[in-house]
Parts: structure tokens; C-alpha cells; sequence
């Protein structure tokens, strides 16, 4: 008798234990999606917020995605900097060891040398150490959007460079196996590499 009780009630633990991780993935998915759109730190800044909710679309994923590609939902309402918005719409790009275009990929200075043609019709030097020779030096206290911000990353200075966005947040074409993400200088990473910047 009480192996066919336990063969009667089985399908319906079953089912219970179905229904419960299918409402805790959706909760997940909820929370993730909630998450990506969060103010957090940056409440003010812009670097999450957008004029449209693309929580509110059809296709949410597909929409933050998307917007996400091209910068969209993540600049800053002050980023104006055309060489800033230009380095944004590269967002998601894979890093490619002397990569100059979407393309092929980029390194560091492709993304900017591409970005300052594109944006402001600026022909760079292809290495981040002959880009730091042009424009101004600028410290890290007046940092502005549109800056070039650049590390020692290689055991040399200039090695690295990325475009400042504001609230210490530049972007950048990491290194291999990466993308083209924005980065936060304040990281101890950053702020024991950082040589210097300069105003285009």
C-alpha cells in the first residue's frame, strides 16, 4: 500500500517542483532584466538611463541589446563629445591585436584612431604612445567627455588608450578575448596604471 501512494502523489510533487523553478527562473530573468536598467551609482548620470524604457518593448532583450550596440541607453544626457559617441557605437566589438574597423576588430588605438576619423576627421598615429604626442595634456582633475585617458598596462607609459566618458568611466578595446566595453577608472587596476590624458 505505501509504495502506491508514493507512485499516486509522485507526478504531483512533480509538477509542484516544476511549476516553482519555472516561476523562480522567470523571477531571475525579472530581476536580471531589472538589474541591467538599475540606477545604481550612476542616478544622474545618464550611463543607464534613456528616453524610451526598453523594458516597456515588445522584445526587451532584443532591444536593450540593440540599443546597447550602438550606445544607445548608456550616454551620459551631457555626452555631446562626438569622439565619445562615436567610440560608443563600437560597444560589443571584439578586440583584434592591430584591428582598425569594426570589421576586423580593434586594439585600444584602433578604436580611438577609427573613432577621431569618424567623429572629427582626425588622422592619428596607429600606436596609443604616438596618439599621447597630439593635443593637449590634461589632468585627471579636469577630465572632461572626449578626453583620451592612457595607462601603462605593458611596463612602458601610453601603452593603453581609451576615450573618458565622465563620472570615471572611459571606453576601451580591452585585450584579447575581449570587447569593447566601458571601464571604471576608480578600480585599483586603473588608478596604479594611469599615466596621463590629452584633449584632441
Amino acid at each position: 500500500m505505501p509504495d502506491t501512494t508514493l507512485t499516486i502523489t509522485a507526478p504531483c510533487h512533480f509538477a509542484r517542483w516544476v511549476r516553482l523553478a519555472i516561476l523562480a527562473g522567470a523571477c531571475a530573468l525579472t530581476a536580471a532584466l531589472s538589474g541591467c536598467a538599475g540606477t545604481g551609482d550612476n542616478a544622474g548620470s545618464g550611463l543607464n538611463s534613456s528616453s524610451v524604457d526598453w523594458r516597456n518593448s515588445a522584445d526587451p532583450i532584443g532591444s536593450f541589446l540593440a540599443r546597447s550596440k550602438n550606445g544607445a541607453g548608456l550616454l551620459a544626457g551631457d555626452i555631446t563629445h562626438p569622439l565619445a559617441l562615436q567610440a560608443l557605437t563600437q560597444l560589443g566589438i571584439r578586440y583584434r591585436w592591430g584591428g582598425k574597423s569594426p570589421e576586423t576588430g580593434f586594439d585600444c588605438s584602433g578604436l580611438v584612431l577609427y573613432s577621431a576619423q569618424q567623429s572629427l576627421g582626425l588622422k592619428l598615429p596607429p600606436r596609443s604612445y604616438d596618439i599621447a604626442l597630439f593635443g593637449s595634456e590634461v589632468s585627471r582633475t579636469d577630465l572632461q567627455v572626449g578626453d583620451l585617458v592612457f595607462f601603462n598596462t605593458l611596463g612602458r607609459r601610453n601603452s593603453h588608450v581609451g576615450v573618458y566618458l565622465g563620472n570615471d568611466q572611459f571606453v576601451h578595446s580591452p585585450s584579447a578575448g575581449g570587447v569593447v566595453k566601458i571601464e571604471d577608472m576608480k578600480l585599483a587596476y586603473w588608478t596604479k596604471r594611469y599615466n596621463g590624458a590629452r584633449r584632441l
